[in-house]
């Protein structure tokens, strides 16, 4: 915690002050009794004391201006608060080799399970889309808030030869961007989003003259993209990578799998599939986001409740005088409150 004013915090050191005070006047109270005969008759006459009610209201009020002399201070925190996402893109490998069993029952069935409930636990006025990428990019699905139709494009997954990593990030990109002017086939990706108008055509010579911002730096959107596989056509995705950098997206990358590899048969070849761990890496750290390894379905599972956590909640320092005022208030009417109950009195 960091105080804007830190010099009003001198006024503390009057607390102890207060204290003494009030234990003196507790002793001068006991000095001023009457001296009675038979003190015995005096305690039955009064019935039982106050005893440790007393002392509840002083310590209240005396918590009470604590917390509001910290309060004139100007104290600065670190809080977590909802973070405003609105969009959030799912890229989800669906080439061949997701087919590989070694995560239980298979990768895709795993992603795809993981992917549901990663939906299911967002709150509503989070918009999803979801690209699948083989040997190059589709839209599965707009963004929307609607999870049942997430869910039926998830279930309507078709495995396909090929892995263009930084396709799916570019189409990605293209969705969460529409008037970006984002061509695929222009960066050798071998895929043409559309057919150009015109205005598609002035919207991407405006696109030469963007102006990159920092890495990381917008905050409605996010990407996952989740692999199993090295890149054999397409986009570099490094290259991909650097497109999301400029424009402060985040991509956060989730390899799918063991790093051993695994050998599948697919359409009557077989081929030996295997993590590309350093480039989903070095994805993640050009756009500023993070790389997850799930060797399990269970690990694929913690990754997506990790991910649900990073994209709705985040950290900020803010200053929290008035949170601190209004308990300070608090205890002050209910030391008030006490004393009138308890004595008739306030304090």
């Amino acid at each position: 915690m960091t105080f804007a004013w830190p010099d009003l915090l001198w006024a503390l050191l009057a607390l102890p002050l207060l204290v003494a005070l009030y234990w003196w006047l507790l002793h001068r109270r006991k000095k001023n009794t009457l001296r009675f005969a038979s003190l015995a008759i005096v305690k039955q006459a009064m019935g039982r004391g106050p005893g440790w009610r007393r002392h509840v209201p002083p310590v209240l009020m005396l918590l009470a201006l604590a917390t509001l002399l910290i309060a004139s201070a100007r104290p600065r925190a670190v809080v977590t608060l909802p973070l405003q996402q609105e969009t959030i893109i799912l890229a989800m490998d669906v080439s061949g080799s997701m087919r590989a069993a070694d995560v239980l029952p298979d990768r895709i069935t795993a992603a795809q399970n993981a992917a549901k409930a990663f939906i299911a636990e967002l709150p509503r006025n989070v918009r999803v889309g979801i690209v699948a990428f083989a040997g190059s990019a589709q839209l599965a699905q707009l963004p929307t808030q609607s999870h049942e139709d997430l869910l039926k494009a998830i279930d309507s997954f078709q495995l396909q030869r090929g892995t263009a990593t930084g396709n799916g990030i570019m189409l990605s990109l293209a969705t969460l961007f529409p008037d970006a002017g984002i061509d695929i086939a222009a960066l050798g990706g071998g895929q043409s989003m559309r057919p150009r108008s015109m205005d598609e055509v002035t919207k991407q010579d405006a696109a030469k003259s963007f102006t990159p911002v920092a890495p990381g730096s917008y905050n409605s959107a996010a990407i996952i993209m989740l692999t199993d596989g090295q890149r054999t056509t397409g986009v570099d995705p490094i290259e991909a990578a650097k497109w999301a950098a400029d424009r402060g997206v985040r991509v956060y990358t989730v390899g799918v799998g063991t790093l051993q590899g695994e050998t599948i048969g697919f359409e009557g070849w077989s081929m030996r599939v295997r993590l590309d761990e350093d480039t989903l890496k070095a994805v993640a750290v050009r756009t500023n986001a993070e790389y997850f390894h799930a060797a399990s379905a269970e690990d694929l599972k913690k990754v997506y409740e990790t991910l649900s956590s990073r994209l709705t909640v985040e950290k900020h320092e803010t200053e929290i005088s008035a949170l601190l005022a209004l308990v300070g208030a608090v205890l002050a009417l209910a030391a008030g409150g006490l004393s009138v109950w308890w004595f008739g009195r306030v304090l």
